[in-house]
């Protein structure tokens, strides 16, 4: 069986493929990276290398080898491989593969693969349209996403599905990609003989970020750049002008937005401004709404900073102010003070604390009191008279210091403390 049956049916006529789909890996042996699953004796190698109905969602970024671990599967089990975007897919498309799965297995008594490439861009009704054929093993489902599956894939379909969660490529598996596409003389650039220096190789692999595709198509970009100039070896220099500048990995729409926003929140509790500073880089090079950067700061500086420090809250007032009246690129600086001053501050969450553990009793623990007379509206005709309201009460300013002990709480929470800071707690 032909792992890519596009390949073999190329003519001389026929533009060539691009580098990244000629290399693409046809066996795990030949797989770089994602050791971590398809190591020996590893759930997903043992899924992959089976006569196995069980289907799987491949959840990882881009570049990190999901199609080409399930066209592995495909060849491996003598499966019949469809591939389909749900982009451009519908409930249609899955009804002839269905029945091409049927045709077959009667046939040949072959099972089929279904590839459902971002199965996330299909909603709930699509989705459903795939589960029967998942449950009665018509079809094996392996699902890609850049998404968590949590959030974007049905339970009842995450139920019938195992999956796996794919890293990010390491440096050292898109260096060995790299040195492979450039020695292969079947399918690489070996032919050629074009040497690749070593810096220019190392900008390569820095500027992938992890993904495979895009180091392959930078590599075959400056190949073909040097091969038209006559030139014998691939310069750093030569890399340096087909990169231009380094793409962002950001996703602010997805997954990664939420993902950037909690190491942003969680590196500024934590004390870190060198971290806080490098994450709020990325995300405004990311293209991120600087207001929602901000309601970041906003929720640290009273959550996480509080009383400790009231000073963070009018700085980060600030830092919104400055985008409404400077915008980027100006109010990233209002923003990098702020991410400063609020990572720096001292901590406490006694406020966040207090008014969740008073939340608590009133909404879930049936705490819920009339206010005592004492304390009840006085202004209006007959309330004290009449009601009591306000006969016992003590005003603080006709005492000595301002202050008179009595109770504010109802007579049921008497003595009930919600401002209390833990951390003292802990050292007494």
């Amino acid at each position: 069986m032909e792992l890519f049956p596009e390949y073999t049916s190329l003519t001389k006529s026929s533009p060539p493929l691009p580098l990244a789909a000629r290399m693409r890996p046809d066996s795990l042996e030949k797989y770089f990276g994602q050791e971590h699953l398809i190591g020996k004796g590893l759930p997903l190698r043992e899924l992959v290398e089976t006569e196995s109905v069980f289907s799987f969602i491949l959840w990882g970024p881009p570049g990190s080898g999901k199609t080409t671990l399930a066209r592995i599967a495909a060849k491996l089990t003598e499966s019949k491989f469809h591939e389909i975007s749900a982009v451009n897919a519908g409930v249609a498309d899955i009804r002839k593969v269905v029945q091409s799965a049927n045709e077959i297995w009667k046939a040949k008594r072959n099972r089929t693969i279904l590839f459902l490439d971002e199965i996330h861009r299909f909603n709930k009704a699509q989705q459903d349209a795939v589960l029967p054929f998942v449950e009665n093993g018509t079809i094996r489902l392996i699902g890609s996403t850049t998404e968590n599956p949590s959030f974007e894939v049905i339970p009842a379909l995450r139920s019938r599905c195992q999956i796996f969660r794919l890293e990010t490529l390491d440096r050292g598996s898109i260096r060995n990609i790299i040195i492979n596409a450039v020695s292969d003389k079947e399918n690489g650039l070996g032919e050629s003989k074009i040497d690749l220096q070593e810096d220019a190789r190392e900008l390569i692999v820095s500027h992938a970020n992890g993904d495979a595709r895009r180091a392959l198509n930078v590599l075959e970009a400056v190949h073909d750049v040097v091969l038209s100039k006559k030139e014998s070896s691939i310069s750093l220099k030569r890399v340096e002008g087909i990169i231009q500048r380094a793409a962002t990995l950001y996703d602010k729409k997805g997954s990664e937005h939420y993902d950037h926003a909690s190491a942003f929140q969680k590196s500024l509790r934590g004390s870190d401004p060198d971290a806080a500073i490098y994450w709020l880089a990325k995300m405004i090079a990311g293209g991120e709404d600087p207001r929602f950067i901000v309601r970041r700061l906003l929720v640290t500086a009273t959550e996480d900073v509080g009383n400790a420090d009231p000073q963070a809250l009018l700085l980060a007032l600030a830092a919104a102010e400055s985008i409404d009246r400077l915008g980027l690129p100006e109010a990233r600086i209002s923003l990098a003070q702020a991410v400063i001053y609020i990572a720096k501050a001292p901590k406490s969450n006694v406020a966040i604390c207090a008014i969740d553990a008073a939340l608590d009793d009133i909404q879930n623990k049936g705490r819920s009191y009339q206010v005592p007379n004492h304390l009840k509206d006085t202004h209006y005709q007959d309330a004290k008279g009449a009601y009591g309201y306000g006969v016992d009460y003590k005003y603080p300013h006709d005492y000595p210091g301002n202050f008179v002990e009595q109770e504010y709480l109802p007579e049921a929470l008497k003595k009930r403390k919600y401002v209390e800071d833990p951390k003292q707690d802990k050292k007494e």
